[in-house]
């Protein structure tokens, strides 16, 4: 991490001059890191392209900033890349997206493996194309020992569907007796989400200068901090990712309690 991190300061033109390069590299690392990658189809509208320019433009930086999350320390990078509202886009649109997960699950694989990286995808794989619920099972099989980092992709993904479909379990369990109702904990509910082994963010970043989190993740970030940027995602950079770095190191994290120090008449 901190040959990285001075590698991205070593090039900037707006470090803060009360700030050393020996304070920038003591950051606090999130353990995990979610992302709501928005503005794609903007980015392509403004250039009098289709939408799909802006989503290949858009895969490219995704994997830089996994490339950022590695070297950063980050253990576990959640990118949303297709919602459950997304199916009601254009057809030729929704087309390209999925032409666009073909290519990674079949190019990437052997990539993930090399660096150390665990793919796990969450949402509703019953509504994707065969072919790609079948690639998405054979490269969680591939990458299931990897341990660096874990890249979890939320596809055909929405927060309330997710809740829904984890208390149909729940309830099933509990009329089997395989769980009993004072047993059902907020910690035993978490477990029936499709985030069961993963920590909650700490951190989310939203691109395009939205300020909502549009279905994602709705139980899992109770107390993640929130970074939003005007950027577009297809203009989003490892500089502005430590950027949002930086910028988690600046919040005070109380999870409802006070802190020690703090007094208040």
């Amino acid at each position: 991490m901190l040959k990285f991190i001075k590698s991205i300061f070593s090039k900037r033109n707006k470090l803060d001059p009360s700030q050393s390069l020996n304070d920038m590299v003591q950051l606090m690392v999130p353990q995990h890191v979610a992302i709501v990658m928005d503005g794609n189809s903007r980015w392509a509208h403004l250039r009098e392209q289709k939408p799909a320019f802006g989503h290949q433009k858009g895969a490219m930086v995704a994997k830089q900033i996994v490339e950022a999350a590695l070297e950063a320390g980050v253990q576990y990078l959640t990118l949303y890349a297709f919602s459950s509202e997304n199916w009601s886009r254009p057809e030729d649109e929704v087309y390209e997206l999925m032409v666009l997960m073909r290519t990674y699950l079949t190019s990437e694989v052997d990539k993930l493996i090399t660096n150390d990286i665990r793919l796990k995808v969450i949402g509703s794989r019953q509504k994707l194309p065969q072919d790609i619920h079948q690639l998405i099972e054979v490269v969680e099989k591939k990458t299931a020992h990897c341990q660096r980092l874990t890249l979890i992709m939320a596809i055909s993904y929405g927060g309330r569907e997710e809740i829904v479909r984890a208390i149909k379990a729940l309830g099933s369990d509990i009329k089997n007796g395989i769980i009993e109702l004072d047993e059902v904990t907020e910690a035993a509910f978490a477990s029936y989400l499709d985030t069961a082994d993963v920590p909650d963010p700490d951190l989310i970043i939203r691109t395009s200068g939205e300020h909502r989190l549009s279905n994602f993740l709705c139980w899992q970030v109770a107390y993640s901090e929130f970074y939003f940027t005007q950027t577009l995602w297809p203009d989003f950079s490892k500089n502005e990712f430590i950027d949002a770095l930086i910028d988690f190191n600046k919040r005070s994290r109380r999870f409802g309690q006070r802190l020690a120090h703090e007094k208040f008449a």
